[in-house]
């Protein structure tokens, strides 16, 4: 493939846009070569400026769960681009969205709109250490919670080592309010609250992690989770930012039949367009301003275009609960004969493969995947007009889009690969 437009493009956003790219996941640091450029995205395939196609199982990082420029997205955007793009005031559509969102997750008996992932996650902590009235969080290593400063945390060597920062620029006394721990390793968790339990706002977890690739969470774990939060009267948080309408309609927490004290969603709330949400009780949520001390605020919150997408992508999938099926059925097809030396694990549809032959449970087993024949992999997907992610620790998403003849494709491809 020619990606002679693309390295162009590259070379000139150094110049004006950090390592070219506004995410640094995009610039293709953990595989090498040059990001395709994208000019514009169908169905299950995006198109880049030198003309090369692919089959698209990154979906904007999962939100696409109806794949590219769904008929009814569209309808609902051309309807608001008659009406205003923002307003900064509240409008009925934001009502209708909440409520949508509440009846898909009945935990979320209030909800507040925002306008990333990242503001989710923040303002969730926000609320817990208000209304808890303690400091520390804990988070699991390999678990991401967006770029909010005191969640920017790596694991020490102990089961409970108060977190180490991650990035620069994030103050050592913010980084020392999180505690981080293994995923799925429940007793690590036990121990911490029977250690600092009267200081423990929360717990926030990816209830199916996505960032360290995609890791399930263990027999019990969540359960386990929820019993320790109501034994401390800590709150426990779901970041559903990825898994949120994509592996049930429910969420994970719909799936696995856990009951989280708040919830932060992102992605497929807003059909494609940026919009996140977090809520939770109400006896929580009563807390937040203007009804409450603790301040949260946004000036493009409840932004109409991305409300009036997300409500039709919600309504679609409320009334089509057989996508859910068949989205699920494709995935297990894709991963039902990977490469040889392959881990795979999916949830839904969600998938990964890793570059291990060990089970991926955890954080420091996604570490033992062998990142330099991934990138092999990547590269020979790519060229073969496969997208995937990007990097070994990421997940890769199905959508309605995709046709069994996509997936024959891209099993066929997987199958040839020679590393």
């Amino acid at each position: 493939m020619d990606f002679s437009k693309s390295a162009a493009l590259l070379e000139r956003a150094r110049q004006v846009i950090p390592g070219g790219v506004n995410s640094p996941v995009r610039a293709f640091r953990s595989v090498g070569g040059t990001p395709p450029f994208i000019v514009r995205g169908e169905g299950c395939r995006m198109y880049d400026v030198d003309g090369n196609e692919f089959i698209d199982y990154v979906g904007s990082w999962g939100p696409l769960i109806l794949g590219h420029r769904p008929p009814m997205v569209l309808d609902a955007l051309r309807e608001i681009l008659e009406v205003g793009t923002s307003f900064g005031a509240p409008t009925e559509r934001e009502i209708d969205l909440a409520e949508a969102i509440r009846d898909a997750f009945p935990s979320m008996e209030m909800v507040r709109l925002v306008n990333s992932g990242t503001e989710a996650a923040m303002s969730a902590l926000r609320v817990a250490r208000g209304f808890t009235g303690r400091n520390l969080t804990i988070k699991f290593e390999g678990c991401y919670h967006g770029h909010v400063d005191s969640l920017l945390v790596k694991a020490g060597s102990g089961l409970a080592t108060l977190g180490i920062a991650d990035s620069a620029g994030v103050p050592e006394a913010f980084a020392a309010t999180t505690i981080s721990l293994p995923y799925n390793n429940l007793a690590a968790v036990e121990q911490a609250f029977v250690e600092r339990g009267g200081d423990i706002a929360c717990i926030m977890v990816e209830p199916v992690a996505g960032n360290m690739g995609c890791v399930p969470p263990a027999p019990k774990f969540l359960e386990g989770l929820r019993a320790i939060c109501t034994k401390y009267r800590a709150l426990l948080i779901f970041d559903e930012v990825m898994t949120g309408f994509r592996v049930a309609f429910g969420g994970a927490q719909g799936r696995f039949g856990v009951k989280p004290d708040m919830t932060a969603l992102g992605k497929i709330v807003g059909g494609g367009l940026p919009i996140a949400a977090y809520g939770g009780k109400r006896e929580v949520m009563t807390h937040v301003a203007p009804t409450g001390p603790i301040y949260q605020a946004g000036t493009l919150s409840g932004n109409p275009m991305a409300v009036a997408a997300g409500l039709a992508m919600l309504r679609y999938l409320k009334s089509h609960p057989e996508v859910y099926e068949q989205i699920e059925l494709r995935t297990q097809e894709l991963c039902a004969t990977p490469p040889a030396g392959v881990t795979v694990n999916r949830v839904g549809s969600m998938f990964t493969f890793f570059f291990t032959e060990q089970p991926i449970t955890d954080y420091d087993s996604a570490r033992t995947s062998n990142t330099q024949r991934f990138a092999q992999f990547f590269h020979w997907m790519l060229t073969g007009g496969i997208y995937l992610a990007p990097s070994q620790f990421e997940a890769g998403f199905m959508s309605a889009a995709h046709t069994p003849e996509d997936v024959a494709k891209t099993v066929e491809r997987a199958k040839a690969f020679p590393g």
